[in-house]
């Protein structure tokens, strides 16, 4: 089963239920390597409903560089609707986690992890 890390709106229950139509079970990590920076969302309808200005990874490759989250349990069909449903500026990528586990993240590099 594919695992999504979330460090922002996937990770309310009430979002998981309007993006997959259900509630995703989670765990508590952390995702290694990525620093956390604030970007201004331009997709007026994402805006709208989730506001402009959000919290976006970008990976630096230092190990002391953590982001708390979730890590979600997806199918191949929730990672279609959770591609669907983030704003142009974030892009999935392979990432690690400090459990040693490794899956997606929605981040601003477009390299793997």
């Amino acid at each position: 089963m594919p695992l999504l890390f979330s460090y922002g709106t996937l990770r309310d229950p009430a979002t998981q239920r309007r993006v997959f139509g259900h509630e995703l079970r989670s765990t508590p990590d952390e995702l290694v390597g990525f620093a956390r920076r604030f970007i201004e969302i331009g997709d007026p309808v994402f805006a709208a409903a989730n506001g402009a200005v959000h919290v976006i990874v970008q990976h630096t490759g230092h190990d002391d560089d953590r982001t708390a989250g979730l890590v979600l349990e997806v199918t191949e069909a929730d990672l279609a609707l959770a591609d669907a449903y983030e704003p142009s500026g974030y892009t999935r990528i392979e990432a690690r986690f400090s459990s040693g586990r490794r899956g997606w993240v929605y981040a601003e590099a477009e390299e793997e992890c």
